[in-house]
């Protein structure tokens, strides 16, 4: 499901973060949009579980990055603040 235009707005990306957010919460996690630019950087705080977890790069590329960019095609980048 592609979103939007190349604009990467806030409530996009809120739409496509609301579908990861069950697996995260499944495992005791969740994330915040924390700010999205103007360049399509998106930038997000990772909180509970998904803070500290060693897996977290992992999740964060493949998890979060990932589906961002197949669904908002003006996604340039996510990064965990």
């Amino acid at each position: 499901m592609e979103l939007g235009s190349r604009t990467v707005t806030r409530e996009d990306v809120e739409l496509v973060l609301d579908r990861l957010r069950p697996g995260l919460v499944a495992d005791g996690g969740n994330v915040e949009l924390i700010d999205v630019e103007a360049d399509g950087t998106v930038r997000i705080a990772m909180q509970g579980a998904c803070a500290d977890c060693p897996a977290q790069p992992a999740t964060l590329r493949v998890g979060i990055e990932e589906p961002l960019r197949q669904a908002i095609p003006g996604v340039t980048a996510v990064i965990a603040i």
